[in-house]
């Protein structure tokens, strides 16, 4: 019988659940969009319950949710949280009008995925902290598996350290590219047009400054993205702010709505109820 995964040690969490660590999400999840076969699986979606357009607070709760279990859930609520993203994806896949072929449950596009979202873990981190020390990268990797074999990723598959992720990333970024629909798609992302207009008008700016901040100039250059001289002072004072912030804020302040998020998801699971 697994136990939890302690969620007050001073190290890893310390790292990882911060509220602030959110303005990374709108570059992370174009990161992984930016695999083609991943891309298009997203826009041709069937999956309405899945869609951030449609439901933008229940897809955002379920992604948060999805990390924190992966991250600090027992093996059994990761069992849980398998089988229901397994759920949704069961219809996921390409159709003969598709112009790449894919499917949701490819072991190399969910690896893909995962390895994105490890990196979003790193560079939150180092947005908020600064430069890590070797022994906390290694614990942030490490556990940074559980967002692959919580997929349909076996053990196997998850680069055996640092080094070789690093080889693999490399590789994987060969395979990146947006052609024009999803690329309209991404920058409607980083625009934040799924919200309704009162929300968007005001938050929309920021949040694709940021997002093209934390973006590699690779994915930059996919979108058509301009990030200069001035921009990147500008985001440097951002930084700066945050880390403050971070560091001032009461632990229950600094960690919401991630701990919120983790106390919704396994009252879910205990219930029975969907958590995605």
């Amino acid at each position: 019988m697994s136990t939890r995964v302690p969620v007050g040690e001073p190290g890893v969490r310390r790292h990882l659940v911060s509220g602030l660590s959110l303005a990374l999400g709108g570059a992370n999840v174009i990161m992984q969009l930016s695999r083609p076969a991943v891309g298009r699986g997203v826009i041709e979606s069937t999956v309405a319950s899945g869609s951030l357009h449609r439901h933008p607070v229940k897809r955002t709760r379920t992604t948060l949710g999805y990390i924190m279990i992966a991250l600090y859930g027992t093996d059994e609520e990761r069992l849980v949280m398998r089988r229901e993203v397994d759920r949704q994806h069961r219809s996921v896949h390409s159709s003969e009008e598709s112009p790449v072929s894919y499917n949701a449950f490819d072991p190399q596009l969910q690896l893909w995925v995962a390895a994105c979202m490890f990196c979003g873990l790193v560079d939150a981190a180092h947005y908020l902290y600064g430069a890590l020390d070797d022994a906390t990268l290694d614990e942030l990797y490490q556990r940074s598996a559980f967002f692959a074999t919580t997929l349909q990723v076996p053990e196997s598959m998850w680069p055996r350290d640092r080094a070789a992720f690093e080889e693999y990333w490399t590789a994987a970024l060969e395979e990146v590219g947006v052609d024009d629909a999803t690329r309209r798609f991404l920058l409607g992302l980083a625009s934040l047009d799924f919200l309704p207009r009162a929300l968007r008008w005001p938050l929309a700016p920021v949040h694709r400054f940021l997002t093209t901040g934390f973006l590699e100039q690779r994915f930059r250059d996919e979108l058509g993205l301009e990030w200069n001289e001035s921009q990147k002072r500008r985001f440097e004072v951002v930084r700066s702010v945050a880390r403050r912030a971070n560091a001032l804020a009461p632990r229950l302040v600094r960690e919401f709505p991630w701990n919120l998020v983790l106390w919704d998801t396994r009252r879910r699971i205990t219930a029975g109820r969907s958590v995605v």
